[in-house]
């Protein structure tokens, strides 16, 4: 097993310390800035009261995010940390995978400093502070998703020398990103690419073109997924108990073997062994390739 506390891998950005991480820098926001976090919290938590998983909307609230701009990540760390032991800390932009797992594996998840410009407030390919502390970090405050986190990290540490990155990869995307899960008898928004999305908030749980298919991890890591649009299929999964028991009580080295053997799937397709939820019209989708 790969340890969590081996050093990090040589050569950061000149700006960056060993572990990739750099100071926020929060008294340098401007006002705009922390104007376009209050415009952007308010507008998804306008949305997100009946969609997204409660445990979300807690964190939320037990992490303060409400109080007003953009958040201070000492400040932020020091109420997460209390509560299960996590902390957040800034980087310069997107980081290896080796690093961002083993971050993840000692519990620090990683956020970008910048934040979007009003002219990307809908979308902008490279994650900012928003939909990584508001998207990602509210769920950090549960500790059962929590523990699923670590897992993840430590998962990933070891997926690399099976070659299987690919595979983890396409669980924390339809997981961690665009993962939906069941609440009573209807569905609810837990994955960030979701909950910081506006659109993609409503397009989840009301457009009748994507799948909505009851979560099985083989079957999520042989799907390839889209990064350029809303997505064809998303997962269901019952609890964050389960997704966690999925994590911590499989074998991967015998399972990256057995999907070696199999064929991806596209991500619009629908098998026979599904549990539908919702067969998809896709009439949304577009023929660029996914990944």
């Amino acid at each position: 097993m790969d340890d969590p506390e081996a050093p990090f891998p040589a050569q950061p950005p000149p700006d960056a310390a060993a572990d990739w991480t750099v100071p926020q820098a929060w008294a340098d926001y401007s006002a705009a800035e922390h104007a376009m976090w209050d415009q952007l919290f308010a507008r998804q938590t306008a949305i997100l009261g009946d969609r997204a998983a409660p445990a979300l909307l807690h964190g939320l609230d037990m992490l303060s995010l409400s109080n007003g701009g953009i958040p201070d990540f000492a400040e932020l760390s020091e109420r997460l940390k209390a509560l299960t032991g996590w902390t957040v800390a800034a980087v310069p932009g997107l980081v290896p995978d080796e690093v961002f797992f083993r971050h993840l594996a000692n519990r620090t998840f990683v956020a970008g400093r910048f934040i979007r410009t009003p002219d990307q407030i809908d979308y902008l390919p490279e994650p900012d502070v928003f939909h990584d502390v508001f998207g990602h970090v509210p769920l950090l405050s549960d500790p059962v998703f929590a523990d699923f986190m670590q897992a993840y990290g430590e998962g990933g540490l070891r997926s690399i020398k099976f070659g299987a990155l690919q595979r983890l990869a396409r669980l924390y995307w339809y997981t961690v990103e665009f993962g939906l899960i069941r609440d009573g008898a209807g569905l609810k928004v837990y994955g960030a690419g979701i909950v910081s999305s506006h659109a993609e908030s409503i397009f989840a749980l009301d457009d009748p073109s994507p799948n909505r298919i009851g979560f099985d991890l083989r079957r999520v890591m042989r799907s390839r997924y889209r990064i350029d649009d809303f997505q064809r299929t998303y997962f269901v999964i019952d609890s964050f108990e389960h997704l966690l028991r999925q994590t911590l009580e499989t074998d991967f080295a015998p399972l990256y073997r057995e999907l070696d053997t199999m064929p991806d799937l596209a991500p619009e397709v629908v098998l026979e062994t599904d549990r539908v939820i919702h067969r998809g019209t896709q009439a949304h989708a577009s023929p660029p390739d996914a990944t």
